[in-house]
């Protein structure tokens, strides 16, 4: 089957299958956010990115194999609602942004900053801060090596426009200029985005309407 990223709270996941990952994406709570589950085909290691609710269902999603490490986008309630209950049944690392980390009530194990290097199995994801949703928002850049690039970017960046700045001006000013610098002027038009809720996009798609979001102000 075709991945298409389309799924929805009870529904089954989407597995998107590249050479050396696999994605699995996965709809869960009341806000109808999404949960991905990163595996390296060459050790079998996972990782979860946001333990946003529902921990029955990503435990489930998750297996016998359990995961090495999950990643919290930022510290807004709705994404790490099953973290607790997904770290004490896994064991897991926890991962979060450093300005955000304190936001969320699970301990985070490491602290991430702009540029860092997040590891599945023999997969490397590079960590991009993303200021203006949260003070520490971050993004997940997979730059495979076998096609293009592709891009968890938690809240900060959905089709239409970038995550919400609550009509904060300098806000708004500070997250789509890191999304402008990190994410659309350093990868190309086939890099697959994959947001915190809804349906995934591409940078080219989503590039022709920057002007657009500049002007509205959100």
């Amino acid at each position: 089957m075709t991945y298409s990223g389309e799924v929805k709270v009870g529904g089954p996941a989407d597995v998107h299958e590249l050479k050396d990952l696999m994605i699995t994406k996965i709809a869960v709570g009341p806000m109808d956010n999404n949960a991905y589950l990163l595996r390296c085909r060459a050790t079998d290691e996972q990782l979860l990115i946001d333990a946003a609710n529902d921990a029955r269902t990503l435990l489930g999603m998750i297996g016998d194999d359990g995961i090495a490490s999950v990643v919290t986008t930022h510290r807004h309630a709705d994404h790490w609602q099953a973290l607790a209950e997904v770290v004490a049944a896994t064991g897991a690392r926890t991962y979060a942004g450093r300005d955000d980390a304190g936001g969320i009530p699970v301990p985070t194990d490491v602290l991430v900053d702009d540029g860092d290097t997040i590891r599945v199995g023999r997969v490397e994801l590079t960590a991009r801060h993303l200021v203006g949703h949260t003070p520490g928002s971050i993004a997940l850049v997979y730059d495979d090596p076998h096609g293009h690039p592709h891009v968890f970017t938690g809240d900060c960046l959905f089709p239409g426009g970038v995550g919400n700045t609550h009509k904060d001006p300098k806000a708004f000013a500070s997250l789509i200029h890191d999304v402008e610098t990190k994410i659309f002027d350093v990868l190309p038009d086939e890099t697959w985005v994959y947001p915190g809720h809804g349906n995934d996009t591409t940078l080219g798609d989503e590039r022709p309407h920057l002007p657009e979001w500049h002007a509205r102000g959100w």
